[in-house]
């Protein structure tokens, strides 16, 4: 399995407050970009696999939903996290 709980913990400590802060719109951001980069590798292997294709949209606009809601709540912990994780604007 590609995530492990030491894995989430990891991901947690360090976009979080701390390691069991799983609720920070950080951590949560942080956690969907993993799993987006994992489900887009996997797709470049098997091009025809729609249910994973229609994972990852889902994710993608999961993620956009709490950037945007990070965007309006603390513009500076969005700036901070989108050059973190390397996103675009």
């Amino acid at each position: 399995m590609y995530l492990t709980s030491e894995i989430k913990k990891d991901i947690f400590s360090q976009h979080g407050k701390t390691a069991t802060d799983t609720g920070s719109a950080e951590g949560q951001i942080a956690l969907f970009t993993l799993r987006i980069q994992h489900l887009t590798e996997h797709l470049k292997v098997y091009k025809n696999d729609k249910g994973t294709q229609r994972s990852l949209v889902r994710l993608v606009g999961k993620r956009r939903r709490l950037l945007d809601y990070l965007k309006e709540k603390d513009i500076e912990r969005y700036r901070d996290i989108v050059k973190k994780l390397n996103l675009r604007k």
